[in-house]
């Protein structure tokens, strides 16, 4: 049997390789270029799966390379736009990442004008990292690393759809707390079911 394949994230992480996270992608993917097909979606999701998974038996592969097969995949089958388009959501996110900061500020220490216009002062300024919600969660909260890095991934959409440069860490703390709060009840909900 051969060994579980393995995905080293842009952050340096190395998670299991999920083919249901490859077949969501392509699939909102051809949803996004108005072509939603779910068989479609199944069936370049195995095709990537099974190329992933012969390529020279390697057990650990870069995620860039999973996005590439999975628009090579795409191209070679008609969905050019869908491959652009893809390169493109990835372009995005990795400006947003490289744009957004994360800020400590303290309101009992700025004037009410600095508040009125929005000019307060931040205490720190650090650059937005994913993976410093997973560590917390994995390790200050003992959270599976995976529902973790679902949980993360969730915050971090809601970040940068706010379209704010700077994100006060206050309120990425209860962005946490709400989104697990979402993912552990789900997960109740399901065991129980």
């Amino acid at each position: 049997m051969k060994a579980r394949l393995k995905v080293i994230k842009s952050d340096a992480t190395i998670e299991e390789y999920l083919h249901t996270k490859v077949m969501h992608t392509i699939s909102r993917v051809l949803d996004g270029i108005g072509q939603a097909d779910i068989t479609t979606a199944e069936s370049l999701s195995e095709v990537v799966t099974y190329y992933l998974y012969q390529r020279h038996g390697e057990s650990v592969i870069p995620s860039s390379e999973v996005l590439s097969v999975v628009k090579v995949s795409l191209a070679s089958v008609g969905f050019e736009a869908a491959a652009e388009a893809l390169t493109e959501h990835y372009y995005q996110r990795k400006i947003r990442r490289s744009r957004t900061e994360v800020v400590h500020i303290n309101l009992a220490e700025a004037s009410e004008a600095e508040i009125f216009l929005g000019d307060v002062v931040a205490l720190e300024k650090s650059p937005w990292d994913k993976s410093v919600i997973i560590e917390d969660l994995a390790v200050g909260q003992s959270i599976d690393r995976s529902i973790a890095r679902m949980i993360a991934a969730m915050v971090e959409e809601k970040v940068f759809n706010m379209g704010s440069a700077r994100v006060p860490r206050s309120l990425i703390r209860q962005l946490v707390i709400s989104e697990t709060a979402t993912v552990l009840r789900a997960q109740r909900q399901l065991q129980i079911a």
